[in-house]
């Protein structure tokens, strides 16, 4: 767990925030499992497969899937610069991600993306330290970390996790 006292408060907020602001069908899911933000920190370590939504340009939705990782409260996710992924995102940020882990875990986020590492132009002021940790889960020479590949972060906006076995799920994120 990577996130800071007031990352773990916001997280919490965002969550029951959205949770308040679902339909009664989603609450009747979910509320009964929903996470806290610690467990949802605790249970989202290392990679997790994002399925992720974008649009193109048409308007088409189009959904693939990432190396999604949670810190300090996000989403972190790459592709390769030229990926349509990554067109689609330039133009429009606006994104939904899901991770699921069969039955056992589902964490739904919309947000917005900013780009960590833009080619032409300042890189966000914590992309030293987040590529360290991505330098450090993947391995440092797997390819040229500032121009082969693209980092996002998504902001969300709206958050919900539930999971009927927490308990078993964190037990089994423990390194």
């Amino acid at each position: 767990m990577r996130e800071t006292p007031e990352e773990l408060k916001e997280l919490q907020a965002l969550l029951e925030t959205s949770l308040s602001r679902s339909t009664s069908h989603l609450r009747s899911i979910v509320t009964e499992n929903t996470l806290t933000a610690e467990q949802v920190t605790r249970i989202l370590t290392g990679m997790c497969t994002l399925a992720l939504s974008t649009v193109t340009a048409k308007g088409e939705p189009r959904i693939s899937g990432v190396d999604g990782h949670f810190l300090h409260g996000t989403w972190l996710f790459g592709t390769a610069r030229d990926a349509a992924k990554a067109r689609h995102l330039a133009a429009r940020p606006a994104v939904s991600a899901a991770h699921l882990r069969g039955e056992d875990l589902g964490v739904f986020t919309h947000g917005t993306v900013e780009i960590l590492n833009p080619r032409h132009g300042e890189p966000s002021a914590d992309w030293p330290y987040l590529r360290t940790y991505l330098k450090d889960f993947y391995g440092d020479d797997s390819f040229d970390w500032d121009n082969d590949v693209v980092y996002y972060r998504l902001r969300p906006h709206w958050m919900t996790a539930y999971a009927p076995g927490a308990d078993k799920l964190i037990a089994e994120s423990r390194p």
